[in-house]
């Protein structure tokens, strides 16, 4: 059995769920509330469950995501939504520096058990302060475990399983995916470790990873009518990565692409390539690995600038078409 439901009505369940079965759940951010979330994730969630459990705070990134590693300090498990990735920069402190860090400076004493959501991501024309993807910045640190929901089943399943976690659970939502429709199973499942095959392939791997899944599969589907066969893993957790995935389907296929919204420089992309060549599934390549990032300029406000600046299907069509020598 299945139901069809949108990407963000998902996330609402899953809210919903939460705070239903355990006490210590609440939803604190800015306009979580009354307005019902920037993206209308928390809609009359405030109505529900009252002031205690849905907290509007003020515009202070350092100070409310702080208050949420002091509250799952003294036994609450606080979800803090920040509006957006670039936001959460000036909340760089208490997440890397505080809740990353405080099991290891404990000697083993204390755990953080803070779930941080954030929508990331472009093309949407908010212009280049408002479009990051620095997803990678936050798999860069140990402490942290990182999700990147891309389906409906994960956005309904992957909140409740990082509350079950005694330690800081860091999840991406990319904007472009809120109004998503998909078919949500009965009974749902989800998982936030292993990367996840979304479709089988033999002829070259595409590896990404949230709102760049739509885009992979597209690609893999205009090249399947043109006689190539793409297999596209979902990674789905950015920190720890599923090696041992990655491996099986570059051994499936023998060539590697990986999608990334993030700036190649310094990109998640590289490090899952550095992987791959790092390990002996190296010697199972046809043909050196390759990615799909964004231009390394800021992101545009003029939507054909920006278009032209983010992965496109076009662009992983071509890449690997290069790939396999064509």
């Amino acid at each position: 059995m299945c139901r069809t439901i949108t990407y963000r009505e998902a996330l609402r369940e899953a809210h919903r769920e939460a705070l239903q079965r355990d006490p210590r759940v609440f939803l604190m951010g800015e306009d979580v509330g009354r307005y019902g979330g920037s993206y209308a994730v928390s809609k009359g969630l405030l109505e529900e469950f009252g002031e205690a459990r849905i907290r509007d705070t003020p515009l202070s990134e350092l100070g409310f995501v702080g208050a949420g590693v002091g509250a799952a300090l003294g036994g609450a498990r606080p979800i803090v939504e920040l509006m957006t990735v670039n936001f959460s920069l000036l909340a760089l402190d208490p997440i890397v520096n505080g809740a990353a860090l405080l099991r290891h400076m404990s000697g083993g004493q204390f755990g953080v058990p803070l779930v941080i959501r954030m929508a990331t991501g472009a093309g949407r024309q908010l212009a280049a302060q408002h479009s990051h993807s620095l997803e990678n910045w936050y798999a860069h640190v140990p402490g942290l475990r990182v999700l990147a929901p891309a389906t409906v089943e994960d956005a309904r399943g992957m909140l409740g399983s990082a509350l079950q976690q005694s330690d800081p659970v860091v999840i991406f939502e990319h904007a472009q995916l809120y109004n998503l429709e998909g078919d949500l199973p009965e009974p749902w499942r989800t998982d936030i470790d292993r990367a996840a095959i979304r479709r089988e392939g033999r002829d070259l791997s595409i590896v990404t990873y949230g709102g760049c899944l739509p885009k992979a599969l597209e690609a893999a589907r205009v090249l399947d009518g043109e006689g190539v066969s793409a297999e596209v893993l979902d990674l789905r957790v950015l920190r720890p990565l599923d090696d041992a995935a990655i491996a099986a389907t570059v051994t499936r296929t023998r060539r590697l692409l990986v999608v990334d919204e993030g700036w190649r420089s310094g990109s998640l992309a590289g490090e899952v390539i550095a992987r791959v060549v790092e390990s002996p599934v190296f010697y199972e390549l046809d043909a050196p690995p390759a990615r799909v990032c964004s231009e390394e300029v800021p992101i545009p406000y003029a939507k054909h600038l920006e278009e032209a600046a983010l992965p496109q299907p076009a662009k992983i069509v071509a890449a690997a078409k290069r790939l396999l020598g064509r």
